[in-house]
This record gives structure tokens, sequence and C-alpha cells, in this order.
């Protein structure tokens, strides 16, 4: 697991236990949700790069580093990545995004595509996959597969949640893609969620169950 970085930051763990709770509301999920992604998003881009630019300060001219926010690309694995979006864009707000739709078959478990929108000159941006969770790794996968086929710099997969399973599948199709999750939990179970969990991130987040 030598590509998987657990964000164990004390304000991360501690968001993360109470969004598990059964009891928290659909208000306070999403609430946690986007305070746990803007924490996150500061591990993830950890490494990126800076430039030097000139800026006047109240007293001179100095060079002083900037990032170009326009060269990074979150893409959000719809329905459920969005929760974790516009925490990240709090942070990053010239990130570029795109977005790629993917359900679960109930029966397969395999992902199936339904809609794919990416900016423009991707060879020239890093991206940050993002969904809240690591299951099965077949979303995951299969949506770091059709990234690919642009050819960017870079690509890394941020979850607020995984397990070993779903480590093992992304690593073993991908291993040249980082992992960033807040957890790695116990197992998945026969239905493919993840133990304990927290149940369906997406039903959680609209209020949809």
């Amino acid at each position: 697991m030598s590509n998987v970085h657990l964000i164990d930051h004390p304000l991360v763990q501690h968001k993360l236990t109470l969004m598990r709770k059964k009891t928290a509301s659909t208000n306070s999920f999403r609430r946690l949700l986007n305070e746990l992604s803007m924490l996150m998003a500061y591990e993830v881009t950890r490494d990126m790069a800076l430039q030097d630019v000139e800026i006047e300060t109240p007293l001179e001219i100095m060079q002083a580093k900037m990032i170009d926010g326009k060269k990074l690309v979150f893409v959000s694995i719809l329905r459920a990545g969005t929760g974790i979006l516009d925490g990240m864009l709090s942070v990053v707000p010239g990130a570029r995004v795109g977005h790629i739709g993917l359900y679960r078959d109930p029966k397969t478990l395999t992902a199936v595509e339904y809609y794919f929108k990416m900016p423009q000159n991707m060879q020239d941006r890093d991206v940050v996959v993002v969904d809240p969770m690591l299951a099965t790794g077949n979303s995951a996968i299969a949506a770091v597969e059709r990234l690919k086929e642009l050819r960017p710099k870079s690509i890394k997969f941020l979850c607020l949640l995984t397990c070993p399973e779903g480590i093992a599948a992304l690593q073993k199709a991908h291993p040249d893609v980082p992992i960033y999750t807040a957890a790695i939990d116990r197992q998945l179970n026969d239905h493919g969620y993840i133990l304990p969990g927290l149940g369906d991130a997406g039903d959680r987040i609209f209020g949809t169950k």
C-alpha cells in the first residue's frame, strides 16, 4: 500500500466519525462532508508545482510563490462525488471541473457509464478524481481508464472511505494512481458496501433514502 495516503489529521477523523453516525441528518452530513473535503484538499494538493510571480506589497516589489489552479482538474464521479466537489473548490477555486456519470449494476456490481464531460487540453492538466467511497473499485477503475484516454499529466484518486478489496482492485488496474483516503475500513459485505462504513453516501448527501 505504498501508494495509499491515509489522511489521519485529527479534524478529518473527528468529522468523519460524526458523518458515520446513523443519526446524522442530511443537513449535518452534507455540511460535514464539505468541511472534510476542504481539509482533504490541502493534503491531495500538497505537491502541486509553484511558480514565481512578481507582486507589489505595501512596502516593495517581490517575487512570491503561486499555484496555477487552472492546470488542476477535479473530476467528480456522479452523483456522490458532487458532495466532495464544493469543498475542494473552496480551497482551489481556479480549478476546472470534469464529470463522469457512472452507476453500479445491482446484479454484477460493474460500472456503467452514462455521462462524460471534461475540460479541454487535458494533456496539460493534473487530475484529482473524487468519490466518497472506494468500495469494489469498479467505478474508480472505469473512471481512470476513461481519463487515461485523454492523457493527463497525472491522476490521483480521493475518497472518504475505502477497504482492502477496493484498494487492491484499483492498484491492480492502475498501480500508477495514488489513493488518498480518510479511512481504510474492515471489508465489503455481499452487496458491495463498506463495513462498518457510513451507508450509501449519495443517499445521505441528497436525502434520497
